[in-house]
């Protein structure tokens, strides 16, 4: 009876255990791997929100989740060869942020759900075949911009503007198409477009000066390669006194005097809701591709003072964000003293974690100097009953 018990409760143990590990297993088996053209602030704060989504709904790297990420630092070849690599890999969802890292891993890593985020124009870029349904290899966010709003917005800052500077990589899908909706646009508004050709990031700053003396403003979109490179265009932005309105608001922090466009971490937590999705099951084909449409406008007013414009009261106050100096600043510090108490946490954690082992050896030693007390106890109690045998016998005699 005690037998059969015993048995029950081994088996009901050993089988609880067994749930556990299986559960566990199953837990930490959700692998996403993401990848982006190059790292500039737009793109980083996209991805972030991927990430934040992810850890919002349970799935936490490095305790349920494996996480894999890396740049192709603005060159498709290298993108082709990181599609390649998490093709290998075969996670559960790849991520591709910007249009050339979308379409890499759209071309090698077929048969794993795609999520394209921050993409122009995903049909033209042959990720998907509609936006209105779904698509059964890939599905995600497009950031397509406001073109005609931004075009817009360059004649509020300069009225008086009648030749617009454009700065693009024409090799980037996404730009040829906002380009050609900038060259529909921008002459409704009496302004003609003069181009500045960017292959490759280091070629931005003499697409920037060759348009010195022909423009009377200059757009940014959101262009991959001009905008990792943007301080570039800002530079001779300040010394030609030449106002840059931007598509991206995080290139107000650096500089461009405007910007209407995308919050790109809230577009990076959109994403990272597809993605959560998918990892519970369901299918890029009963996923829609969504787009963004809230659009939010950033301004430095000092920024544009230095490029010969001073922006009214009005429009400043209209501004969702107002960049100056005295903010940026506090944004520094703020970064670095939130950067800086990461550091003492770790530091606290590895602290913490030698005094629990240093606190477990001690207690490891003290247990086995009782186990040996105990031992010793016993030998001594035991020599003092046979001796008292002994003495016991001897009187007998």
């Amino acid at each position: 009876m005690i037998k059969n018990k015993l048995s029950k409760a081994f088996t009901l143990a050993a089988g609880t255990l067994l749930l556990g590990m299986t559960s566990a297993s199953f837990a930490a088996d959700k692998h996403v791997a993401i990848t982006q053209i190059v790292e500039h602030p737009a793109l980083d704060a996209a991805r972030q929100g991927v990430k934040d989504e992810l850890e919002a709904q349970g799935y936490v790297e490095g305790t349920n989740l494996k996480w894999s990420y890396e740049s192709a630092q603005g060159a498709p070849a290298t993108a082709s060869q990181i599609a390649k690599k998490f093709a290998g890999e075969n996670p559960d969802v790849v991520v591709g942020i910007a249009t050339p890292s979308a379409q890499a891993l759209a071309a090698s890593a077929r048969g794993i759900p795609l999520v394209y985020s921050a993409v122009t124009d995903p049909i033209g870029a042959k990720l998907v075949k509609s936006v209105t349904e779904g698509n059964k290899n890939a599905t995600g966010v497009s950031d397509l911009s406001p073109v005609k709003a931004q075009m817009e917005l360059v004649k509020q800052i300069v009225p008086t503007a009648k030749r617009l500077g454009v700065i693009y990589n024409p090799g980037e899908t996404n730009s040829v198409v906002l380009i050609e909706l900038v060259k529909q646009y921008a002459p409704e508004l009496g302004m003609t477009v003069v181009e500045g050709s960017s292959p490759k990031s280091s070629d931005v700053l003499a697409a920037a000066r060759s348009l010195v003396g022909k423009v009377d403003a200059i757009y940014i979109p959101t262009d991959n390669t001009v905008v990792s490179a943007f301080e570039s265009v800002i530079k001779v932005a300040y010394a030609a006194k030449i106002p840059v309105i931007a598509a991206d608001t995080d290139s107000v922090k650096r500089g461009a005097a405007a910007a209407l466009g995308f919050n790109y971490y809230d577009l990076g937590r959109q994403t990272g809701k597809i993605v959560v999705s998918i990892l519970k099951g369901q299918k890029t084909i009963d996923i829609i591709p969504q787009g963004v449409s809230k659009t939010e406008l950033f301004v430095n007013p000092e920024s544009a003072l230095k490029m010969g414009v001073r922006l009214s009261k009005e429009f400043v106050e209209s501004a969702k964000v107002v960049i100056s100096e005295e903010s940026l600043k506090a944004e520094m510090e703020a970064a670095a003293k939130a950067e800086a108490d990461a550091a003492a946490k770790v530091e606290s954690d590895k602290e913490m974690a030698m005094a629990k082992e240093a606190a477990d050896k001690a207690v490891e030693v003290a247990k086995e100097a009782a186990a040996k007390a105990e031992v010793v106890a016993k030998e001594v109690a035991d020599t003092a009953v046979e001796a008292a045998r002994e003495a016991a016998a001897a009187i007998k005699k």
